[in-house]
């Protein structure tokens, strides 16, 4: 009879926490930088939804992505960890199948969870069927590890049969993420989804034609750091980039409202991030890895009406990767790990104290691909404060921008006599950051033999098995 009494109990107690937790839609998008939005300031692009959305939502506008490449934020986002410490270091090395996950934790927590779009964090070849086991928590599946062939892009589901997404796979599988909300809407069972969109990354101009028809490359307005070399290639680079922009920003107009439709916006908290910028030509780099603001720098947008009591709110305190596990835990009322090393920010999100040192830890344990060394590329540890970026590589200091006054990175302030005091506050700093983080900044190569991971000749791991 006791255990009979006992048990209704429970199911209530249970049913009342799941009742006052959020539904989480995670939006992640693959290398859109900061600055390109409308209300980031940028003259081209066009992106009304987000544009609404982030004066609706808070707005944290110093978010960066402390490793600045795919597999590693992904790894961080979902674990809660430093790259160093998960080993998701490089692209295409697998996420450790026992980690544990946001999902996992979630799912423990009574939550259903979904995956749709882009993974990138198995490392067992980019095309390949991903087992049960390796979803890190995640029931509802239609993933696959990479493509960027975004108009004709594969996906798995419950079985190694290889299905198709119908046309541009952003907009596919937002269609797939809202018939997913509206059949748990009616569930009584908070969710996390969990959309991955691949664009717009390159290929640049593979968006929709309708999206391509807004953007002109010669009407294109340049930041002042892309040098008059580069500007022909980057202007004709950025109207596709902003095309698949502003694809999704559709795609995203569209998804909020299915929210709105199903009547679960007002308890559902949205993220909009990005797992990296875009160098796009600014100082004549392309891509990622590298340590400047169109690289680091992402945006990140919360949004959740019930419990966010102002809106239009832009915060200043620095979040990195790994903050991102602990502080959707935090809103959602459930356990943080103890593997977590992030930050939760929940209680700063609902107007209570920052819980960072005032930086945020960038860095590049081994520089691969576009960033290998006889492109430039190297090792470097930083730190990206509200105003300032300093940054050492294996040799010593390297980088330091005032941010506030070089909002382009123009001017390296780095062995100038006259901020000689500043570099070495900063620098202090980022030993401090360091030490706390167990980061010993060694070469690429020793990293690399601890994890026993086997690399070509650029530090490149292969692709496919």
């Amino acid at each position: 009879m006791k255990r009979l009494i006992i048990l209704p109990l429970a199911v209530c107690a249970l049913a009342r926490a799941a009742d006052a937790r959020p539904n989480i839609v995670f939006v992640i998008v693959d290398q859109w930088r900061a600055q390109a939005f409308g209300f980031a300031g940028d003259p081209n692009v066009k992106t009304p939804n987000l544009d609404r959305f982030e004066h609706e939502s808070l707005h944290l506008v110093n978010a960066v992505a402390g490793t600045p490449v795919c597999s590693p934020t992904r790894a961080s986002l979902l674990t809660g960890q430093r790259p160093l410490t998960h080993g998701v270091f490089l692209n295409d090395v697998p996420l450790n199948p026992d980690a544990i996950s946001l999902p996992k934790t979630l799912a423990a927590a009574g939550y259903d969870t979904a995956c749709i779009g882009k993974w990138h964090i198995d490392g067992h070849g980019r095309s390949n069927f991903i087992p049960i086991e390796r979803r890190q928590g995640f029931d509802y599946w239609k993933v696959l590890e990479c493509t960027h062939a975004y108009n004709n892009s594969p996906y798995f589901s419950n079985t190694a049969e290889k299905l198709k997404w119908d046309g541009y796979d952003a907009l596919a599988q937002t269609q797939d993420a809202q018939a997913y909300i509206r059949d748990h809407s009616k569930s009584g069972k908070p969710f996390l989804l969990w959309l991955a969109w691949g664009p717009p990354h390159n290929p640049y101009p593979t968006a929709p034609e309708k999206f391509r028809a807004l953007y002109t490359p010669k009407d294109i307005v340049l930041r002042p750091n892309v040098p008059s070399e580069s500007a022909a290639q980057a202007r004709r680079d950025l109207a596709g980039y902003y095309a698949h922009c502003s694809a999704l920003d559709a795609c995203f107009g569209e998804l909020w409202q299915t929210l709105k439709d199903a009547g679960i916006e007002e308890n559902t908290l949205i993220v909009f991030t990005s797992d990296h910028g875009d160098m796009l030509y600014s100082q004549n780099l392309q891509r990622k890895q590298k340590p400047y603001d169109e690289s680091v720098r992402v945006p990140l947008l919360l949004h959740w009406p019930r419990a966010f009591a102002q809106k239009n709110v832009k915060l200043d305190a620095p979040f990195n990767s790994e903050d991102m596990m602990p502080t959707l835990l935090g809103l959602s009322g459930v356990a943080i790990p103890a593997s977590v090393e992030g930050l939760d920010f929940s209680a700063y999100l609902r107007g209570g104290k920052d819980p960072s040192d005032g930086a945020a830890l960038i860095r590049c344990p081994a520089p691969f691909g576009e960033w290998e060394r006889r492109a430039g590329g190297r090792e470097y540890r930083g730190i990206r404060t509200a105003r300032f970026t300093f940054v050492r590589d294996l040799d010593g200091p390297w980088l330091l921008f005032d941010n506030e006054k070089d909002p382009y990175q123009q001017e390296n302030l780095v062995g100038k006599p006259e901020h000689a005091a500043l570099q070495s506050e900063l620098d202090a700093r980022l030993k401090q950051k360091l030490a706390a983080a167990h980061d010993d900044f060694r070469p690429a190569a020793e990293y690399i033999a601890r994890w026993k991971y086997k690399v070509d000749a650029n530090g490149t791991m292969p692709y496919t098995p």
